[in-house]
Order: structure tokens, then sequence, then C-alpha cells
């Protein structure tokens, strides 16, 4: 019977033994990371260079920089209205994307008349942050390097891998969010 007892108690500390972890058979260095973060930055340095030629190239507009990367100008500018948009209101708007040939990759009645809940629905990036540069009644066309567009993944249609794009946005409506404004 203490035979029983001492292998029980024998056999109860050695399986207290937690499992062991295992250690990565491969170690990361992180320098895929660091060469597509270099990439990255060379496309937007090129992207970049292009909106510039075309600019200069553009005499006949005004162009403006935008805070987040764009450029643009004023198609159609509303002199009277002051308040421009932000978040939570209802956008009735129109827009059109082209490359920087200006060839159409999809046209106003294309894309038709859409209402955006600002910041609450999703858009590419640069347009959802062009819009609110924009009042009620304006129309302004931007040039977004693709990281502003549809990017490396493109739009699984018609927009390719890293397109830098033309946009014409037209604002028809601004319906202010009552909570906040």
């Amino acid at each position: 019977m203490k035979k029983v007892i001492y292998l029980a108690l024998i056999l109860c500390f050695i399986s207290c033994d937690g499992p062991e972890p295992r250690r990565p058979i491969e170690v990361k260095t992180g320098s895929y990371i660091k060469q597509s973060i270099k990439r990255n930055k060379l496309l937007l340095a090129e992207e970049e260079a292009i909106i510039q030629r075309i600019i200069e190239k553009d005499t006949a507009h005004n162009y403006i920089s935008g805070t987040n990367g764009a450029w643009y100008f004023y198609n159609k500018k509303n002199q009277e209205q002051t308040q421009t948009i932000k978040p939570d209101d209802l956008v009735t708007m129109r827009y059109s994307l082209l490359d920087l040939n200006n060839d159409t990759i999809y046209g106003f009645n294309e894309i038709g008349t859409i209402q955006y809940k600002v910041d609450k629905q999703e858009l590419f990036l640069g347009l959802r942050t062009s819009v609110k540069l924009l009042k009620e009644n304006e129309t302004a066309t931007f040039l977004f390097p693709s990281s502003l567009g549809y990017g490396y993944h493109g739009d699984d249609n018609k927009i390719g891998t890293n397109i830098p794009l033309k946009a014409v946005v037209s604002i028809l409506k601004v319906e202010k969010d009552s909570i906040l404004n």
C-alpha cells in the first residue's frame, strides 16, 4: 500500500510540470516591412511628381493643396455659403473618376447621385476627406495619389493597382445634423 501511495505522489509531482512552450522555427527580421515602406515612399514620390507636372502645365486653374495630400481647384465656388460640411451631415452629391490622363473610369451617370452620411459611410479615403472641404452647390476637381484612392488593391473592377485618380465632385445638397449643428 505504501508503494502505491509513494508511486502516486511521484506521478503527481512529475505531471505537475506545465507544457513547455514551443519556440518559433523562423525569426522574422522585419526586412519585408522595411522594403514595403521604402517601395511605398518611392511610389508616392513618383505620383506626387506626376501631379506636380500636371499642376504646372495647367495654367487655367488655381490649385490648392489639401491637408490630406490631394490637390484641387474649384470648378464652381459658392461665395454665399459659409458653413462647410461636418461629420454626420447628410450630403447629396455626384462625382466622376478619371485617371490622370483624363480618361474616364466612372462617369457621373455611371455612379449616379449618392447620399453620403459624412464619416459614417465608406468612400475611398481621398473622397471622404475632400467632401469636407466643399460647401453646398460647389464643384471641385481633386487629384489624388493612389494611396488616397484605391491603393494597392484597386476596386476589383475598373481601377487597378496603384492608380492615381482625378475626381470631379459636385455637392448638390447638405442636410446639417441637427444635434451637432
